[in-house]
């Protein structure tokens, strides 16, 4: 220390050596009162408080003691130490995250192009088998679909790829009856209209689903809509009127069976929503679909056999001079494309926001209308194409205005 101080003196001269101790003294003596005053008291062995020892350094100068408060502590804020973790270790936990929102990004793609490829074979499979068969036979159809679908679930409960129901009380079944009985005319009827009319006319009349879910949750849940969604129905409306008119396929039949697929499964929504928001058991989505799917195919078994008897059978069918096992084989892969969609549709739900997922359903719709038209090469004129896009972009409208809805109706 004496060494370093003496080159410092014989560097920098006396002059500045003997400035620079006058006023480290003089700001030491300054100090002196306040770092006494500002020391933390303790407690001596005769519990009087005293203070604590202040640091000195040589040369008599005391150190003030350190302030543990930034510049935002001394606003109110505390400024706390930071934990000492690895660069390293954060970054990897970074990585990890981003690698997972981008892996669930990726998969919900997956299933969103899934269920389009599934909805698109479903028509295209169907529609085959109903313009095969001497009579559409839709109850038939439709009870057969259903079957396959229970099976399904049946066997997704057993191997436990998905947790049967833990308890199903009377009264649940008793509420869950009413939205069966709508799921399964809505099948029914669907498959109705696509005996009788193009599939790409079925779905541009379905596009009107919007307008019955305004009117039904107006009749039944009390709901209100603004302005605005009441407006979206105008193209919806007007341009179904407009496919309808310029229809080269139209068929009274097949319109009305589209109208009453869009009223019962819309319906089933409504009630839905007024029998299950209080309940306190209630399923979960995946199993809410299969109890109404199970429920839905041993509602049609009856009113299969009243409507159309059995015919789906090998000796009715070979009567006809079909490929029976052509035929089977496309009902079943109809079937298992009927109960994938809509397995896949309540499984993005539980994954993204209603809102998202109607945006989804409408874009799905105008994908199976374009495929279809390819498909089977379905004539369509300049005027029914644009009745059918104002009705979709009136259903995209509609879509993006139900998110001014409150949290608890999305």
């Amino acid at each position: 220390m004496q060494g370093a101080a003496a080159a410092a003196t014989s560097v920098s001269g006396p002059s500045w050596s003997w400035a620079t101790r006058g006023r480290a003294s003089a700001l030491a003596s300054r100090h002196v009162g306040l770092a006494a005053a500002s020391s933390t008291p303790h407690f001596g062995p005769r519990g009087a408080a005293q203070p604590l020892p202040l640091l000195r350094v040589r040369g008599g100068c005391r150190l003030r003691p350190l302030s543990l408060l930034s510049d935002s502590g001394r606003n109110g804020k505390v400024t706390r130490a930071a934990a000492s973790v690895p660069a390293e270790d954060v970054s990897a936990a970074e990585a990890r995250t981003e690698d997972g929102g981008i892996a669930a990004t990726v998969q919900l793609g997956a299933m969103i192009v899934a269920w389009y490829l599934l909805n698109i074979y479903f028509n295209i499979y169907n529609k085959q088998v109903l313009g095969a068969l001497p009579l559409p036979l839709p109850y038939t159809i439709t009870a057969f679909q259903l079957a396959f679908g229970s099976m399904v679930i049946f066997l997704m409960w057993a191997t436990k790829l998905h947790p049967a129901p833990a308890r199903l009380s009377a009264a649940q079944l008793g509420k869950i009856a009413p939205l069966a009985v709508g799921h399964m005319l809505g099948t029914v009827f669907t498959n109705m209209s696509l005996g009788k009319v193009a599939v790409s006319f079925t779905h541009t009349i379905k596009a009107s689903e919007p307008f019955f879910t305004v009117l039904l949750s107006g009749l039944f849940l009390g709901e209100v809509p603004s302005l605005p969604v009441l407006g979206s129905l105008v193209p919806i409306v007007g341009g179904v009127a407009l496919a309808s008119l310029t229809e080269v396929s139209f068929n009274w039949t097949g319109f009305w069976s589209a109208m009453a697929s869009n009223l019962t499964n819309q319906s089933r929504n409504v009630l839905s929503k007024k029998l299950l928001a209080d309940d306190k058991d209630a399923m979960d989505d995946i199993n809410l679909f299969s109890v109404i799917t199970v429920l839905s195919f041993l509602l049609s078994c009856p009113l299969m056999f009243l409507a159309e008897g059995i015919k789906f059978t090998p000796g009715y069918l070979q009567s006809t001079g079909l490929n029976l096992q052509e035929l089977c084989v496309r009902a079943a892969l109809a079937a298992f494309c009927f109960h994938g969609y809509q397995k896949l549709s309540y499984l993005i739900l539980s994954r993204v926001s209603p809102v998202t997922h109607s945006v989804a359903n409408c874009v799905k719709r105008v994908v199976v209308i374009i495929s279809s038209v390819l498909f089977f090469s379905t004539p369509i004129s300049p005027v029914n194409a644009l009745g059918t896009g104002a009705a979709l972009g009136g259903v995209f409208l509609y879509s993006r205005l139900t998110r001014t809805k409150k949290p608890k109706d999305a």
